[in-house]
């Protein structure tokens, strides 16, 4: 039987979060499965709620189970603070010809701030290009198969 690893501080975007707090989206059982491999809480940001929440806007109950995720231990929203905002838009502007979701710049610039290296997303067209410091790119969870 392979062992498992085991990931700790990972980063959490918006499609994974919706997956996993709404058992009829198509990726459910996947981010589930690698929810199992991440030691919580996973790190998250106000971007990333907002869009998830705008996804399911339509199902009470999965709105209900993503506003109670911080309660649970499921995820903790990092601080982010006015004066990080130019930061922000700096990574925007280095990254303009791909279009980036304000969510997907700020777990970025989490990225960088804190040290993080590894982020739970099924968008990845965009974490595959952005890197950090030294040009080094980040550890997309779920592994590819």
């Amino acid at each position: 039987m392979t062992e498992r690893v085991r990931h700790s501080r990972v980063l959490l975007d918006t499609g994974p979060l919706a997956a996993i707090v709404d058992p009829s989206e198509a990726e459910h059982q996947r981010c589930v499965e690698t929810l199992a491999q991440i030691e919580p809480p996973l790190l998250t940001c106000w971007p990333v709620i907002t869009e998830a929440a705008w996804l399911l806007r339509r199902d009470a109950d999965a709105l209900r189970r993503l506003l109670r995720g911080a309660q649970t231990g499921f995820f903790t929203v990092l601080d982010l603070r006015d004066k990080e905002l130019p930061d922000i838009e700096a990574l925007y502007a280095r990254y303009t010809d791909l279009s980036p979701q304000l969510a997907d710049l700020t777990l970025l610039y989490l990225a960088a701030r804190d040290s993080l290296e590894t982020v739970f997303t099924l968008g990845r067209r965009n974490f595959n290009v952005f890197r950090l410091k030294g040009k080094k790119r980040l550890r997309l969870l779920p592994d590819e198969v």
